[in-house]
């Protein structure tokens, strides 16, 4: 009895669709409130520290007098709070997740603004 399901199975897995898709080849369509990744558009940005401090991650850090905004991704959950409270929308979430990475390093992303108006 156990061999005629065995059976089924195998030949299902052989012979039928694939379980999974073959992501790098095909690409997934995302639904219409997919969150990907959050991003910032340093020449709109007037480095107020708003988005850092909703963070319920602290994964955001402003540096005011440097003009620099750094999000760590791998703390990020991408709750949108920090989109939502920003005064000059200059973080977006944008539908696309980030790339995978093998060095931790590479999750923290740096943004310099642009120089200061004397």
């Amino acid at each position: 009895m156990a061999f005629n399901v065995i059976g089924k199975t195998v030949m299902k897995s052989l012979f039928g669709k694939p379980a999974t898709a073959m992501y790098p080849v095909i690409k997934n369509d995302f639904y219409p409130l997919t969150r990907g990744a959050i991003e910032m558009d340093p020449a709109n940005c007037i480095f107020c520290n708003l988005c850092a401090k909703r963070c319920p991650t602290e994964a955001i850090e402003v540096s005011r007098p440097d003009r620099v905004w750094t999000i760590n991704r791998t703390r990020c959950l991408v709750c949108n709070f920090c989109v939502d409270v920003c005064p000059r929308d200059c973080l977006t979430t944008v539908r696309q997740y980030t790339a995978p990475m093998t060095d931790k390093s590479a999750a923290i992303v740096t943004v310099q603004g642009p120089a200061k108006e004397s």
